[in-house]
């Protein structure tokens, strides 16, 4: 199929999005967004407080190698991650529903900027305190009787969006 080596990946153009997972618990939706990290070359995530790290079967089970492709950084606290990031020019946007948020289908992005896109615990969501921390939240419409969706496919909702939005305002070398 023409695939890239894991090399290969490494050695390529970034889509300038970073994913940071606030304390996702099940192991499933780690590799899950591993892999759709993957799939759309993002730069790195973050795995933050009780998210779990690679090396781990259940991890691998669903990212099917990609947490050896996409770079990933450990922070015992959401906070120091959303630090680290700021001050790499990172805007930073919390995926959740709040008072004043963006609907993702009405994110524009904007040529050479880099964004962080925060997740949140399969309960509780983002912190409130990594939500004030943001620039903005994004929120998905939705139109039935839930008011939330799994979070390895609200990353892949997520991921596609910014991808397409990104790529539309600077595209990559392929």
């Amino acid at each position: 199929m023409g695939r890239m080596s894991v090399d290969e990946f490494h050695a390529s153009d970034k889509l300038p999005l970073v994913v940071v997972l606030d304390n996702v618990r099940s192991l499933y939706n780690v590799g899950s967004i591993f892999r759709t990290g993957d799939a759309f070359r993002i730069t790195a995530i973050y795995l933050c407080g009780i998210t779990a790290t690679p090396p781990h079967p259940e991890i691998h089970k669903t990212a099917l190698g990609a947490e050896d492709s996409v770079s990933w950084h450990f922070c015992k606290d959401t906070m120091e991650a959303v630090e680290r990031l700021r001050s790499e020019g990172y805007t930073l946007l919390a995926i959740e529903q709040c008072e004043g948020s963006t609907m993702i289908q009405d994110f524009k992005a904007l040529s050479g900027q880099k964004y962080a896109v925060v997740l949140g615990n399969e309960v509780k969501g983002v912190q409130q305190q990594v939500v004030d921390a943001c620039d903005n939240c994004i929120e998905i419409p939705q139109y039935g009787t839930k008011h939330s969706m799994n979070v390895s496919v609200t990353a892949g909702i997520v991921i596609y969006t910014m991808s397409e939005r990104i790529r539309a305002a600077r595209p990559l070398s392929e």
